[in-house]
């Protein structure tokens, strides 16, 4: 939980320090973040140079001050970084040279758009660097399209060129103390005996019994109180909510200060939801789980809950940024996207059906089924 000190500070900002280019000492070549070993590394020489750890921590800032923000507070992502937008599908990468973004990896169409200096963002606190490098993230995408049997050939080619792009993904993580207030009804199960008259067997009337619940219903109120930290919010809207959710756990204990370095050799997306949107978004999650709360204090067999009434305090933020690889392929006019958690590689996307295929199964199917009755049928006549 945050301390008084915590929330007054101002957001984060890019130090002098930050602001230089990664060249190699040895052939002059840029550097790239490599995730195998976790340092820049020249591309020709495989020179190496580690990133320092920061003895900076990472700052939750207070969503209050924020809401005060001054334009003056905003950063780019990098000193040398630039932005590019897909006029296709309207995404807006940010890159550094000799990075370029020559295909849009959420659409997957040209990018023909020139390069500008971006806009001031909301720099980000900490980023989560790249753990897996490109052609495994090829290898666990090829292994999940290799396991939808029923997709096109399409589907497998797109597996063979490996036409991905490494991502670092806006996200947005919020604390808040909540308290709350609630009225409802608690509902306790009895059984009452119930006598009936049926007709049996010998056509004779007999009554009988049979035990009937019931639920006795009565007024109840109360409140509660909750810490809730570190709710994961989506920043973009380029890829597909569930999707991004299906990827998670994300090991934030690994978090790193952010540091333009780790973005050499990446691309990074700009947030397209902003802090307050998304933690309008983060309320859906907190109201879920503070619903579970009430009915869990209400206790009973059944609960009505009539009234929710919640007050958040003590709210802090921090942006960060999250590692993907992100591909894109059109089919019969329709766009497909696939994304790799760069940490874990797990695979998430959308998979057309070859429906040829599904016919042909069908049919196999009926083929098999009356070949078997056939044979039954055949057997029985002896």
């Amino acid at each position: 939980m945050p301390t008084p000190d915590d929330l007054t500070k101002t957001p984060t900002t890019l130090s002098q320090d930050k602001v230089r280019r990664y060249k190699c000492p040895g052939c002059g070549a840029d550097l790239l973040f490599e995730p195998k070993n976790g340092a820049l590394t020249c591309p020709f020489c495989e020179h190496q140079e580690r990133i320092p750890e920061s003895k900076e921590e990472i700052v939750e800032q207070s969503y209050e001050k924020y809401l005060q923000l001054r334009p003056d507070q905003l950063q780019a992502l990098a000193p040398n970084a630039l932005e590019v937008a897909c006029t296709s599908c309207g995404a807006q990468v940010i890159f550094q040279p000799p990075q370029v973004a020559g295909k849009c990896g959420f659409c997957g169409a040209p990018i023909v758009a020139q390069p500008k200096v971006p806009d001031p963002i909301l720099c980000p606190e900490a980023v989560l660097p790249f753990r897996l490098a490109k052609d495994e993230a090829a290898g666990a995408i090829q292994r999940w399209i290799s396991s939808r049997w029923l997709a096109p050939n399409d589907l497998k080619r797109f597996a063979v060129t490996g036409e991905i792009s490494g991502m670092y993904v806006p996200f947005w993580t919020y604390d808040a103390y909540t308290n709350t207030h609630y009225s409802g009804q608690r509902g306790d199960y009895y059984y009452e005996t119930e006598y009936y008259t049926e007709v049996d067997s010998e056509g004779k009337s007999v009554q009988s019994s049979r035990q009937v619940q019931r639920t006795s219903w009565h007024l109840v109120s109360g409140s509660l109180s909750r810490w809730f930290d570190d709710v994961l919010v989506s920043g973009t809207k380029s890829l597909r909510k569930d999707h991004l959710e299906q990827l998670e756990p994300w090991d934030l204990s690994e978090l790193k200060v952010y540091d333009p370095s780790f973005l050499a050799g990446y691309l990074a997306q700009r947030y397209e939801t902003g802090v307050a949107d998304g933690f309008e978004q983060a309320k859906l999650y907190t109201s879920a789980v503070i619903q579970s709360d009430v009915r869990r204090d209400i206790g009973g067999d059944e609960q009505r809950v009539f009234e929710v009434d919640t007050n958040y305090s003590a709210i802090t933020f921090k942006h960060i940024l999250l590692p993907v690889y992100v591909g894109a392929y059109h089919l019969h006019n329709k766009l497909f996207q696939l994304v790799v958690n760069a940490r874990t590689g797990e695979v998430q996307g959308e998979r057309p059906y070859s429906w040829i295929k599904i016919t042909l199964l069908v049919l196999t199917i009926i083929a098999i089924v009356a070949a078997l009755i056939i044979w039954y049928q055949g057997q029985t006549q002896y």
